[in-house]
């Protein structure tokens, strides 16, 4: 992943989504789903400027999936100062994305 998205983990993630809006990415490698929305993803990190983008590995990182109520993978949370004011299930195409972020924020 190259670039403007940024790995989450439990110790930077708070400090991450505090303030402005940031879309995070709950995924695994297994994932087949999550292989598909990724180079989507990857765009919309890079053509959306006003929104900070993330993931976070479901399988290191247990307890903020845990925490989100992650069940199924990928989820999209979307956050707005660290309030969470959107979620998506499912893989997304950047079209999906970019309507989800411009309906959020």
């Amino acid at each position: 992943m190259a670039g403007k998205i940024k790995i989450l983990n439990s110790e930077s993630f708070n400090d991450f989504i505090g303030k402005g809006n940031v879309v995070v990415d709950f995924y695994a490698d297994w994932c087949g789903p999550c292989k598909v929305m990724a180079p989507h993803f990857e765009k919309a990190s890079e053509e959306i400027e006003e929104v900070k983008f993330a993931k976070v590995d479901v399988d290191n990182n247990q307890e903020l999936a845990m925490r989100f109520g992650v069940m199924s993978i990928p989820t999209t949370i979307f956050f707005k100062n660290k309030e969470q004011v959107d979620r998506y299930t499912g893989a997304m195409r950047f079209e999906d994305i970019k309507e989800r972020v411009e309906k959020s924020f």
